[in-house]
């Protein structure tokens, strides 16, 4: 989860295609954004986690991010 009601996913292959999905009353709206742009966000959740103290999601997340940006 990257904010409310907004998922972050990418393709399998190579990890270079990010799709941003935000869900509201009216369905799903699915947006493709670059590698440098899901960075960020993911980034800036990063650090709302453990600003949060929430360390299991925290953990969960960075373990991700480690492996799709490093």
């Amino acid at each position: 989860m990257v904010d409310d009601n907004q998922d972050l996913f990418t393709t399998l292959y190579a990890q270079r295609l990010f799709f941003l999905v935000t869900s509201d009353v009216k369905g799903f709206k699915f947006q493709s954004i670059g590698r440098t742009e899901a960075r960020m966000m993911l980034e800036n959740r990063l650090r709302t986690l453990r600003r949060g103290g929430k360390s299991q999601e925290y953990d969960q997340l960075q373990s991700v991010f480690q492996r799709t940006f490093q």
